[in-house]
């Protein structure tokens, strides 16, 4: 088996808040990322598929088509937005995490990945946190 990683980048705004708690909670809870006027992260995105190489060209997929898969399901979509209300499958029932995103962005690109199969999805948020998902059920 062989892994294939593509990485793209974006920007985007979210806050992250529960309307039935406090102010005060909120602000234990989530700490900056509760403040009321947004705040935004430079954010990297990394997709892996797996598969075998193909005999002819080599590529386990097109590391272009990839790429243009992509920014057409995630990054055209979320750069420069706000998560929490400018995204059409982020619902706005569901906190704009890490860690829910990579859930949302598996559900996105692994019917549109052909020949091959998503292995891994890993956004980073920042330098020190990231999330990272397999696609498995809960």
């Amino acid at each position: 088996m062989v892994y294939l990683t593509r990485k793209e980048r974006f920007n985007a705004a979210h806050k992250l808040w529960v309307d039935s708690w406090s102010k005060k909670k909120n602000f234990q809870v989530f700490g900056k990322c509760a403040n009321p006027n947004w705040h935004g992260h430079n954010y990297s995105l990394f997709v892996t598929v797996k598969g075998k190489p193909d005999p002819d060209t080599g590529f386990v997929m097109d590391a272009k088509k990839l790429s243009k898969i992509i920014k057409k399901q995630i990054t055209n979509k979320v750069d420069h937005s706000n998560l929490n209300i400018d995204v059409d499958f982020i619902s706005k029932k569901v906190q704009p995490t890490t860690e829910n995103l990579v859930i949302l962005f598996w559900q996105q690109l692994e019917p549109k990945i052909k020949g091959c199969k998503l292995h891994s999805i890993k956004l980073y948020e920042t330098e020190n946190i990231y999330a990272e998902y397999f696609g498995e059920k809960f």
